[in-house]
């Protein structure tokens, strides 16, 4: 078993070559997606907490973000993306034999993780949504709609603020704060394009699956700010999935529960929940 990381290299089919941790164990496999702003540096402790229990995780930089540095913040078709989480399955696949790997998506990556789980249930053998953006509560501003609506046709590249540039929307730990304010990985811009084909995303994962074969955790904070719990529960309470079906709600945390002055409760959970999967 293994308690660190190596960078390895995800190559995407269309040529594109992806950054990654990867957390190499002898155990279950786990593709572990970030959100929009953030990349795998910040969910280290996580992965490792899951590597402790045996299992190998990919945490993959999504193209053009985090260590990512070709089409910065661009994405041309949304299935670019979902495409880009296959081979990620695929690479983790050829890496631990595993038919099947568990799926965790955090924020903007839950909305991917949903996508994942919609187009090939039978890669996954569970998925865990840990605050994750399918209902945003922060939104583009009225006068960068109308602009990102200019520039689709002429300027698709054409760069846009991310309304997420305070760290307090992430968490109140100080110290957390301090580090998503000097993080020079951290995505503050994506253009017109990206933010057009994240709700095209959304459009794709919102409509409820008739059936879900899979078992499905939900984990939200109560101090959160940057989505929707009422909404997102009612998502997940309409889910009609095989196997467990659990919701973790943290009333005094912020969005991301790994940021969390004390996330053992959170770390333990997310090991008590892969662990209960594995073994029902």
């Amino acid at each position: 078993m293994s308690l660190s990381f190596e960078l390895v290299q995800i190559p995407f089919r269309d040529g594109y070559v992806g950054a990654g941790r990867f957390w190499a164990g002898t155990g279950q496999a786990v593709l572990y997606l970030h959100g929009i702003q953030s990349h795998g540096l910040w969910f280290e402790q996580s992965a490792g907490a899951l590597n402790r229990l045996g299992c190998s995780v990919l945490l993959a930089d999504r193209r053009g973000s985090g260590l990512n540095e070709p089409s910065r913040g661009h994405v041309d078709r949304y299935t670019h993306w979902i495409a880009d989480a296959i081979d990620g399955l695929d690479w983790l696949k050829a890496r631990t034999g595993r038919d099947r790997a568990h799926v965790i998506g955090v924020s903007w990556g839950g909305k991917l993780a949903m996508a994942l789980a919609r187009v090939t249930p039978e890669r996954l053998a569970s998925l865990t949504l840990v605050a994750p953006g399918l209902f945003p509560a922060v939104d583009v501003s009225l006068g960068d709609k109308f602009a990102i609506a200019l520039s689709l046709p002429i300027h698709p590249k054409k760069l846009f603020p991310i309304p997420l540039n305070e760290p307090e929307l992430f968490t109140a730990n100080p110290v957390r704060q301090t580090f998503i304010r000097g993080d020079k990985l951290r995505l503050t811009q994506v253009t017109a394009k990206f933010l057009f084909q994240s709700r095209r995303l959304d459009g794709f994962i919102r409509r409820i699956p008739e059936r879900l074969n899979l078992p499905v955790k939900l984990f939200l904070a109560g101090h959160e700010r940057i989505i929707d719990n009422v909404k997102t529960i009612r998502y997940f309470r309409a889910l009609r999935n095989t196997g467990p079906k659990q919701l973790a709600f943290y009333p005094h945390a912020s969005h991301t529960l790994e940021f969390e002055p004390d996330n053992t409760p959170f770390l333990n959970d997310l090991q008590e929940w892969i662990r209960h999967v594995t073994n029902r």
